[in-house]
């Protein structure tokens, strides 16, 4: 057994499925008194770490109350030509300086965030004398945000902190307001940035990322593009059913992440076909939420430590890369543990009484595929740049990224090859 960023989670596939599957019934025995039991119940412990959250349509305006209620007077705000083009950086920027903040601005990120980006940032956050970090924005924006957190109170280089728990010092006060409805990285202990020397993804996981306050406003969302909107959405799907076959899932992850299952199969693709479709925004929006505290709890798996290396090598935009492996992954974890993929399959709205375990994994993976149709994600990673010559750096580098140590099933570096040669 061994800890995660604070998750509790057993080595072997076996234990971790017997006390997961008990992991209810082992709440209802009471006290136990012998050294098994003692260990089936310490196995089952898990920390459940989220933001404060402020949701709803309009949340936008009490951006600059929750800045100052972390002691904000100066806060470096964090978020990228398009958000400022589509007019929510003033509108943030109005009620930051409404409550008597005066904000610096900072927007030179681009998607899949760099490794000098994050430096350059932080060089300006120091010279500008700010406080509290806001970020406002997709995913890229919020982990560049947390990266110069990061190294304005432990300083040295950003690549310095890949893997679990290396951020030693506390980070300053953070407040993320996402615009998009998929990444999570609102309310999650993740930061990825990309190390541009060797063109990989570094993962970066420690408990002291989770922001104190999550601002999700519904609003924002309308202006994505429609790609943005079908990238994001799949990697919220994605962050679901990793999170709830995880080794270290347990029942407060698991009814998160089967509920942004069912909210994302059923409203996906009518916030793509009807992008001013309030409800299944909100849907929307709510379903990343979800995701994002069930996947920073339990961890993700194998499909995203390969997207990140996808993403590193070409810049590929992470949830469409995620689109295209995920229903690899599902059919491959599934022959280790099919009965594990029933209830997605259920809260996907597969049928699945009397319907064998395998067999509603293999729909779920065939549901996937066709959702990512329908939102026009790519079949194959060849179409996105990758060939059959990066298959092996590809799969090295995939099994040190840090995501990989919760998948359900264990891998090789054969069993990675094999995946990405079938997503090709």
């Amino acid at each position: 057994m061994s800890l995660v960023s604070g998750v509790m989670m057993t080595s072997g596939n076996e234990s971790s499925v017997d006390w997961g599957r008990d992991a209810y019934q082992c709440e209802l025995l009471g006290p136990q008194k012998t050294g098994t039991d003692a260990v089936r119940r310490s196995a089952r412990l898990a920390k459940f770490h989220v933001p404060e959250v402020v949701f709803g349509p309009g949340s936008l305006a009490e951006i600059g109350h929750c800045a100052l209620r972390l002691g904000g007077r100066r806060p470096f705000l964090v978020t990228d030509p398009g958000l400022i083009e589509a007019g929510w950086v003033d509108e943030a920027v109005g009620h930051l300086r409404r409550v008597g903040l005066r904000p610096v601005l900072w927007y030179d990120v681009t998607p899949n965030p760099k490794d000098h980006e994050v430096e350059a940032g932080f060089q300006q956050y120091a010279a500008s004398g700010c406080d509290v970090i806001v970020g406002l924005g997709g995913g890229s924006v919020i982990d560049a945000a947390k990266g110069v957190a990061i190294l304005s109170s432990n300083g040295g280089r950003i690549l310095d902190y890949g893997g679990v728990d290396r951020v030693g010092l506390p980070i300053p006060p953070t407040v993320m307001v996402p615009s998009t409805s998929g990444t999570g990285a609102d309310v999650s202990q993740f930061a990825v940035i990309t190390d541009t020397t060797e063109h990989v993804k570094v993962t970066i996981v420690s408990r002291t990322l989770v922001p104190e306050i999550s601002v999700i406003d519904p609003r924002l969302l309308t202006t994505m593009p429609d790609w943005l909107n079908a990238a994001t959405g799949l990697d919220a799907l994605t962050h679901a059913i990793e999170a709830f076959v995880s080794r270290a899932h347990s029942p407060l992850t698991d009814s998160h992440a089967l509920h942004a299952v069912e909210l994302i199969t059923g409203n996906l693709v009518r916030t793509q076909v009807r992008p001013k479709d309030f409800t299944a925004r909100l849907a929307m929006a709510q379903a990343s939420l979800e995701a994002g505290m069930a996947f920073t709890n339990a961890i993700l798996g194998a499909t995203h430590a390969m997207s990140h290396q996808v993403g590193g090598l070409l810049d590929a935009p992470h949830g469409v890369v995620n689109g295209v492996l995920l229903p690899h992954v599902i059919r491959f974890n599934a022959e280790a543990w099919p009965e594990r993929f029933v209830a997605l399959g259920a809260a996907a709205g597969i049928p699945t009484d009397g319907v064998p375990p395998q067999e509603v994994a293999a729909q779920l993976a065939e549901l996937v595929r066709g959702l990512a149709d329908d939102v026009g994600v790519p079949k194959g990673l060849a179409s996105l740049g990758v060939a059959e010559s990066d298959v092996p750096v590809l799969a090295r580098t995939t099994l040190k990224d840090a995501c990989m140590a919760t998948n359900p099933r264990d891998v090789d570096v054969r069993d990675v090859e094999t995946l990405f040669r079938a997503a090709l």
